[in-house]
């Protein structure tokens, strides 16, 4: 068996998502044949992908034609595809907008648990807390007390954010003291808003998540027009009262003057597990999936009401550091995610 039929039978195998052969795609790397053991790696475009075994599945299924006397030894690594490399700002491959049409929706608690679950799965992964005025993601990563460190130089100071559950953390309320009350005008806010990207340190990142404050204003309009930002995910409750207020958000990122891809929407609060193991539906039933038929964007996924996703919060360790349901739906959003964006970056 040589290096010729091993390329011959992998350019069988397509990845499921990207539609195309690994070998074209140029996923197959470091090829080596010794004895009796054939060895290869596959550079998957997010260590978020869910796909993994159907791939490897698929490379085998096609070698063993050739010679299923042959022990194959497969390995996994993973090059992140980045938004726009020419674009792309301070080593970041991909800004993540998480977005809601009004506040109370859960969005900062999602943002942190999708965080954390980008990054257990091996991306390099940045949070800032971009709601200038109302910080929460210090509280949900118990840092409430610590403070970046500030690197002096001739031309600026640069912040070197802090690192909490394997995350890079930038939030106002760890620059401000918690009971002091940030009182600006909208410049100010846009101009802090530019500086917890271009003034800090995050080093390379995969993916940098940017927890924005709720409704559409003049923090999303400088994200949008200053940096390039791959998307922004949408976080609705299924009642009507937050789908109007999405659905607002949505025509924001729709417009000229911002045009951010939409990722999808995500439904928080959409059912109560009773005692019975039975949906209770509280706030209406299928809200964001409706919307997001409307508008012809991606349904990412549902998280139920569930008491512990709160106390995660309260106590400053997010849920998805766990191990129960709960924690494995956040698993698969971020996976969902990730999935959407390379899916994306490779058109």
């Amino acid at each position: 068996m040589n290096e010729k039929q091993i390329i011959k039978a992998l350019s069988k195998v397509d990845d499921p998502d990207l539609k195309k052969d690994l070998v074209s795609l140029n996923m197959i790397k470091n090829i080596s044949i010794n004895n009796n053991v054939v060895s290869f790696e596959i550079v998957l475009t997010t260590p978020a992908c869910p796909l993994k075994e159907k791939i490897k599945n698929d490379c085998l299924n096609e070698l063993n034609k050739i010679n299923n006397n042959v022990k194959y030894n497969i390995t996994f690594s993973s090059n992140v595809v980045p938004f726009d490399k020419k674009t792309m700002i301070k080593n970041i491959k991909n800004i993540i907008a998480i977005s809601s049409g009004k506040g109370g929706v859960g969005k900062s608690t999602i943002a942190s648990n999708l965080a954390v679950g980008l990054g257990n799965m091996g991306a390099k992964t940045g949070l800032i807390d971009a709601d200038i005025f109302g910080p929460s993601i210090p509280t949900m990563f118990n840092c409430e007390n610590e403070q970046p460190t500030i690197k002096k130089s001739k031309e600026k100071n640069i912040i070197i954010p802090i690192e909490q559950y394997g995350i890079k953390l930038l939030s106002m309320g760890l620059l401000i003291p918690n009971n002091k009350a940030v009182v600006w005008r909208g410049p100010m806010a846009s101009s802090a808003m530019k500086q917890l990207i271009l003034d800090v340190e995050w080093g390379e990142l995969d993916y940098l998540i940017v927890d924005l404050p709720p409704g559409t204003s003049d923090i999303h309009i400088t994200l949008s027009q200053s940096f390039p930002v791959t998307g922004t995910v949408i976080i609705s409750t299924p009642q009507k009262v937050s789908t109007n207020d999405a659905e607002k958000a949505i025509s924001m990122y729709n417009q000229e003057q911002t045009n951010i891809p939409i990722i999808g929407l995500i439904e928080n609060m959409s059912y109560f597990i009773d005692d019975n193991n039975k949906k209770n539906y509280l706030f209406g039933k299928d809200g964001g999936k409706t919307l997001c038929n409307k508008f012809s964007i991606d349904f990412i996924g549902q998280i139920p009401i569930d008491k512990r996703i709160s106390d995660g919060s309260d106590l400053g360790y997010p849920i998805i550091l766990k191990e129960n349901k709960i924690s494995d739906i956040f698993k698969t959003l971020s996976q969902n995610i990730a999935r959407i964006i390379a899916i994306n970056n490779s058109k």
